[in-house]
């Protein structure tokens, strides 16, 4: 280590952390379990250091932010790695890959074009500058592009999006209202004469159409999901701690106990 001023380099940026992964993935004196990734096994990674930031940012926690971002980045550096070991690229051209797409979807800031537009006609320029990208990699399909790997919701809402761009929805909300209605009623029915399969078939399309509806009123349904999930924790928390007080757990209680204490809960947030 002493003849590694870079690793050790507390200033290092970006070349430092280059380094690091390059040493961690050596084959002889690099760790084993590094040594034995590949994109796959890294890719749940990613995915989970992606929603750590998102909840960084979601519970203002700005003292997080900065390591939740650097796990994040390091997970580029990992897959940049990789795929250097490979030959297929390198982490600087992963960064001019990036920069290249933003000086392009941006003309209005880096060319010639009126800067002078709405947030909405940008958005429509910005659509039309990415149609032409996937058109220039064959994906010309309403639907081509869009990541299989995007999380269920997430992407119900973006395969929407882009079959309505060619006409493909519903004019008004309240049709999209009365099809999860009608959704509801398929499913319940489903629970008494399907099998489990169907019963989940039943039970996505259903879903799909909360996210249809959730577009329609301009809700990221995952951030929604994501909210309703810190409320029923934060509640039964609330829970769990009136009953310590009576010196209970929730296993000693009963459904009648809990949800008269969830009200309470309830009762209190609110004033």
């Amino acid at each position: 280590m002493a003849e590694d001023p870079l690793i050790l380099n507390p200033n290092g940026g970006m070349p430092r952390l280059l380094e690091i992964m390059r040493r961690l993935r050596d084959p002889e004196n690099g760790c084993p379990w590094d040594i034995e990734q590949d994109f796959a096994t890294i890719a749940p990674y990613t995915i989970e250091e992606a929603y750590e930031v998102a909840d960084a940012i979601e519970r203002e926690a700005w003292d997080e932010l900065k390591g939740e971002l650097g796990d994040l980045l390091f997970q580029s550096v990992f897959h940049a790695q990789m795929a250097t070991e490979r030959g297929l690229f390198t982490f600087d051209q992963v960064a001019d890959t990036m920069s290249d797409k933003m000086v392009t979807r941006h003309p209005h800031v880096f060319g010639d074009e009126n800067r002078d537009k709405s947030a909405e006609q940008q958005t429509r320029d910005w659509e039309v500058v990415k149609a032409a990208e996937r058109a220039s990699k064959d994906q010309t399909g309403t639907l081509d592009g869009v990541a299989l790997g995007l999380p269920a919701l997430l992407r119900s809402v973006k395969l929407q999006k882009r079959a309505a761009r060619v006409g493909f929805d519903w004019p008004d909300i309240s049709q999209v209202v009365d099809k999860i209605v009608e959704e509801a009623g398929e499913l319940a029915e489903a629970r008494e004469k399907l099998t489990q399969t169907e019963i989940e078939e039943e039970f996505g399309d259903m879903l799909f159409v909360i996210a249809n509806l959730a577009r329609h009123l301009k809700i990221d349904p995952e951030a929604a999901l994501r909210a309703t999930n810190a409320k029923f924790t934060r509640r039964f928390e609330g829970v769990e701690a009136k009953l310590a007080a009576r010196g209970k757990r929730p296993e000693d209680s009963d459904l009648a106990e809990m949800d008269a204490l969830w009200d309470e809960v309830k009762v209190e947030e609110k004033s």
